[in-house]
């Protein structure tokens, strides 16, 4: 029997989370606007975002799009990658979805810029003690941001989206999977079936924040992905990358692809492998993303 989102979330101690905005900084750029952004969590905590709007301002309600950064053990990054990129990254990809027409947000995840204080590891360490999990953590605030930005007055909150490469692709799908207000996902470079992975040794390469107690006796990657189905959802892997072995990324979209066939939706699910590509975005993987957000969203 396949897991049901309700389990999948009790398996990743998934939590409701609230997000307060405290602070708002608007700055105009070549071509977009600028939002520099602070939250306030429920433990008293400070969550800084960033959001990326087209010139024009609040002309409409538009599609929006929530944003995960990557990991890359690059602590010091986290969502200010929306607005400066990363070496995995052609370039920053908050301008170029305004410019497409998106309101986008990414914020920054526990570990991760202005949030990296306190390091994975003992992060890891401290949610498992309490019953809890890291990676459950990042997506229930990766819930709440989606809240928040469904809120806006200039956001349409029937149209938005999801992306994101290596960790972020990771909560991409992820929260695709367990909250059905995301209408389209894009994922780069992070799907691979992890027991598959956990055989070759490929798994020690991921962080420690994927640690979820007994997922791989439940379920498997491609099942979860699986769950957002019905929705479109874009698969993008390079074939040479040491995090999505062939064997593993195959083992994950024949799940994936059953999903959608029983769903009757199989042409919601576009799959884009590249050979002779490692671990980052391409030219063909930034126009797919595009094309699929303006088709879907």
């Amino acid at each position: 029997m396949a897991i049901t989102v309700a389990r999948l979330k009790d398996l990743l101690a998934f939590e409701d989370v609230l997000l307060t905005p405290t602070e708002s900084e608007a700055e105009v750029r070549d071509g977009y606007i600028l939002e520099r952004l602070r939250f306030r969590l429920a433990d008293g905590s400070d969550m800084r975002g960033f959001l990326t709007r087209p010139s024009e301002g609040f002309v409409s309600r538009r599609p929006a799009i929530l944003y995960a950064h990557a990991h890359g053990a690059r602590w010091d990054i986290g969502a200010s990658e929306l607005v400066d990129g990363r070496p995995a990254l052609l370039d920053a990809p908050g301008p170029v979805l305004a410019r497409e027409g998106y309101v986008t947000l990414s914020v920054d995840m526990p570990t991760f810029g202005e949030r990296a204080g306190t390091g994975e590891d003992e992060a890891v360490k401290a949610a498992l003690w309490r019953g809890r999990t890291l990676f459950g953590q990042m997506l229930s605030e990766q819930a709440a941001a989606l809240s928040w930005l469904a809120e806006r007055p200039d956001v349409d909150p029937a149209r938005l989206g999801m992306t994101g490469l290596s960790m972020g692709a990771t909560l991409a799908y992820f929260l695709a999977a367990i909250d059905s207000r995301v209408k389209a996902v894009a994922h780069l470079c992070c799907y691979a079936d992890l027991a598959t992975l956990v055989e070759s040794g490929a798994h020690n390469l991921h962080g420690h924040y994927l640690t979820v107690p007994g997922l791989l006796k439940e379920t498997s990657t491609g099942e979860i992905a699986g769950l957002a189905a019905p929705r479109p959802q874009l698969i993008s892997i390079g074939w040479d990358d040491p995090l999505t072995p062939p064997e593993a990324v195959e083992k994950a979209f024949a799940e994936t692809e059953a999903a959608y066939l029983k769903a009757g939706t199989l042409n919601a699910l576009l799959f884009l492998p590249e050979a002779g590509v490692g671990h980052r975005e391409t030219p063909a993987m930034r126009r797919a993303v595009l094309s699929f957000f303006k088709g879907y969203l």
